[in-house]
């Protein structure tokens, strides 16, 4: 870092160690002091020393959708888990709403994957670009995938998934294109001109939305097994797998559901990231049930999480199955979760130790999917200097 127009009379050694703890809003605010300052704010070596500080506080981005004057936009709130599972309807009300209709891949190390497309009569066009809540810095459009539906049979999934390789220190978009009989994953780097074609596999269906991104991979609930003409009430469980990307090595592997899934559940179940770990939750019976992945790629560290009838959440079974419940966060110290039920239209503080209620508050019924990802405040720059 160059010494010019230091400012202070302390050794800058000391100064930039005392600095890697003050949080980002402060941190931009003093930019204005010097050159020096400045400079320092988007250092690449004082982002990254900033980044491993940060790392050790515990905060949520809680995205969901808000209909509002007719239109439906993604919102994005980021909060400490406390004041979310303390305050879930105050934290809503404090957000930042997209002016355009993207979709949220992820989040990694404070950075926000958008997704924006464009649909004609004939194609279909995506891409990406990336968001800093903290420094409120965009990146440009990424290159766009154009892709012709006739070209697919139902259903033609065609899924995307954000990461970061630490070992090459960038971060990627994962497409996976399944069309025909093979599937092509393709990746797109943070400041790169083009899409590259990483492997080709056969193609199966994936179920999961997006991507889960756990431990330098991008993970997706998938029936590799299956044959190309599925539907969810033929599936068995030994064709239910979770297809995994390493970005690091360019490679894809397989992992499998928890022993104690014995059975298909009636509903495609979800997978996402809690506290760092693979998390799988899907309805069984009555139950409302989540499984945790310790250990990434290890089988036997799925734990039980939760487990727990849909009336002691106090939600109603009247015909058929109610909405999945949603788990936003999880304080292993206080031994609870915070679910957001769409049913009720509230959010429901659980206490698993004690199987209670705890706390519920409602909340607009035209706020909804909602989904929580692990965040943390960062100078990361959605683009390259």
């Amino acid at each position: 870092m160059s010494s010019s127009q230091y400012p202070s009379v302390l050794p800058q050694e000391l100064l930039v160690e005392i600095l890697s703890r003050v949080p980002v809003k402060d941190l931009m605010r003093f930019r204005c002091i010097s050159t020096w300052w400045n400079h320092l704010v988007f250092d690449p070596s004082f982002v990254k020393l900033h980044l491993q500080r940060s790392s050790r506080d515990t905060h949520i981005l809680l995205t969901f959708r808000d209909y509002e004057n007719d239109e439906s936009r993604y919102c994005a709130a980021p909060c400490s888990t406390q004041n979310l599972i303390h305050n879930p309807s105050s934290t809503i009300d404090v957000c930042h709403r997209f002016n355009h209709d993207c979709t949220i891949l992820g989040v990694c190390n404070g950075l926000v994957c958008l997704q924006d497309s464009y649909r004609g009569d004939e194609f279909e066009e995506y891409w990406v670009r990336f968001w800093n809540p903290s420094t409120r810095v965009m990146s440009d459009d990424s290159p766009h995938i154009r892709i012709r539906s006739s070209h697919y049979k139902y259903p033609y999934l065609f899924m995307f998934g954000f990461g970061y390789d630490d070992w090459s220190g960038t971060y990627q978009v994962v497409f996976l294109d399944n069309k025909s009989q093979k599937m092509e994953v393709r990746v797109y780097s943070l400041g790169e001109t083009c899409w590259r074609n990483i492997l080709t596999c056969d193609a199966f269906p994936t179920l999961s939305v997006h991507g889960a991104y756990v431990c330098g991979s991008v993970n997706w609930l998938a029936l590799p097994r299956s044959s190309s003409r599925y539907r969810w009430e033929t599936v068995t469980i030994n064709e239910l797998e979770i297809f995994s990307y390493d970005l690091n090595n360019e490679r894809c592997s397989y992992l499998s559901m928890p022993d104690g899934l014995s059975e298909v559940p009636p509903d495609v179940p979800v997978l996402e990231v809690l506290k760092g770990c693979l998390c799988l939750s899907h309805h069984q019976g009555t139950h409302f049930v989540v499984w945790l992945m310790r250990e990434f790629g290890a089988a036997k560290s799925w734990t039980l999480l939760l487990n727990v009838n849909y009336e002691d959440l106090r939600i109603r079974v009247l015909h058929g199955l109610p909405t999945l419940p949603v788990i936003l966060c999880w304080s292993e110290n206080d031994n609870v979760v915070l679910l957001a039920s769409y049913d009720s239209a509230e959010f429901i503080l659980y206490n698993m130790r004690d199987n209670r209620i705890e706390h519920h508050e409602l909340f607009n019924d035209d706020k909804f999917y909602f989904f929580s990802y692990d965040y943390v405040e960062s100078l990361v720059l959605p683009r390259l200097n």
